[in-house]
């Protein structure tokens, strides 16, 4: 199959629509400690989703696995528990600043080395990137993301600025920009991490082309080894929270202890009346699962724009950025996060936003210079 950009370009909308979506089912799970939720939700992020959808779209999916070396399996399972980390650390970035201003900071950092490094590391950034004109549009592409993504965060700046503690707190319960920012930082660094796992697991996607699995679907397996890195990861964090908050068993009581009854009215989740302890857990079940689901599909439609990019793969990563950052910008109005800012700060969200579609148009340019036949 050849490649088109322009597909490519498309498929990672939708990723970016998926990741940017994902976080707002959280907001109707009711009760649930942090923990509870955000493992509940990635039981179905990292194991269920991926290896359901590369067994029903992949040929031979064991197979591809069992012989692929182990020094590849070791790297893509490395990096994606290092991502799952940073996943972490995402999930706090959300409670701390809202969508708009926390996906802005911590998808900064993580566009700029996730896209970036891998060339860098394979020796290609000066041949195929400085050296060629579709690799220059490209990374021309990139800098306008990145200076989109500091112009949508110079917005998120301002908004914090210009709102009183009562207002952000009404849009977001847990409002604090500095814990915020730590997190966002830590996050946007060690997230990137999943763009080196799927660079590492390149040899997993052609082990599934040369059993016969369609181009399009052949970076399905990579997702199966690197999600299961960011599971264990995250399996780990969330059980010591479960054991140190002495919250694991709410995953199956139906009421909670006295001593959550409280601290629960401080989360995402909402408040809970004073003396209320029944939990909703078919509702906070069916949320955590949409939230998990959806927020794979991103790397379901990743994989598949990656494969329509040509030579120039590692600009998936830009573009999947650039559409996170838009769709979660979008989302954060819906929610009513800027209400209450200035014109100003609007305008300047407006120009990120701006900025970051054009960004998806330069880049996806580039890759089809890259993949144009040439003039005779």
């Amino acid at each position: 199959m050849n490649a088109n950009p322009i597909l490519g370009v498309m498929f990672h909308w939708l990723g970016g629509l998926a990741s940017g979506s994902f976080y707002v089912p959280y907001r109707f799970v009711r009760k649930w400690s942090w923990e509870v939720y955000w493992l509940v939700g990635g039981f179905f992020s990292w194991i269920l989703a991926p290896w359901i959808l590369a067994s029903l779209k992949t040929n031979d999916l064991l197979s591809v696995l069992s012989s692929t070396p182990a020094g590849t399996l070791g790297w893509a399972y490395f990096w994606g528990a290092m991502w799952g980390l940073g996943g972490l650390t995402f999930g706090l970035t959300m409670r701390y600043l809202g969508m708009s201003l926390g996906m802005g900071v911590a998808l900064g950092y993580c566009a700029a080395f996730g896209t970036l490094m891998p060339p860098i590391f394979h020796g290609e950034f000066v041949p195929k990137i400085l050296g060629t004109v579709s690799g220059q549009v490209i990374l021309v592409g990139v800098g306008i993301c990145l200076l989109g993504i500091a112009v949508a965060g110079m917005a998120g700046m301002s908004k914090e600025r210009e709102m009183s503690d009562e207002q952000k707190r009404a849009a977001i319960k847990e409002f604090n920009f500095v814990k915020g920012i730590l997190m966002a930082t830590f996050s946007g660094v060690m997230s990137a991490c999943f763009a080196y796992g799927l660079d590492a697991a390149t040899p997993i996607a052609d082990l599934s082309r040369q059993h016969g699995t369609p181009e399009l679907w052949t970076g399905l397996p990579k997702l199966c080894v690197v999600l299961l890195g960011g599971f264990t990861s995250n399996f780990i964090w969330c059980a010591y929270l479960n054991v140190r908050n002495r919250t694991g068993y709410q995953y199956f009581s139906p009421t909670l202890r006295e001593e959550h009854v409280e601290s629960a009215a401080k989360t995402v989740s909402g408040p809970v009346a004073p003396g209320a302890s029944a939990v909703p857990r078919l509702s906070n079940y069916f949320f955590s699962a949409l939230a998990g689901t959806t927020w794979y599909m991103q790397f379901f439609f990743y994989t598949m724009g990656e494969t329509q990019m040509g030579d120039y793969k590692f600009s998936s990563w830009t573009l999947h950025m650039a559409s996170i950052i838009i769709f979660s910008s979008l989302w954060g109005i819906a929610l009513k996060e800027w209400k209450g800012s200035s014109g100003f700060t609007k305008t300047l969200l407006f120009l990120g936003l701006l900025m970051l579609i054009f960004s998806t148009v330069v880049v996806g340019l580039g890759n089809y210079l890259g993949v144009a036949p040439a003039s005779p």
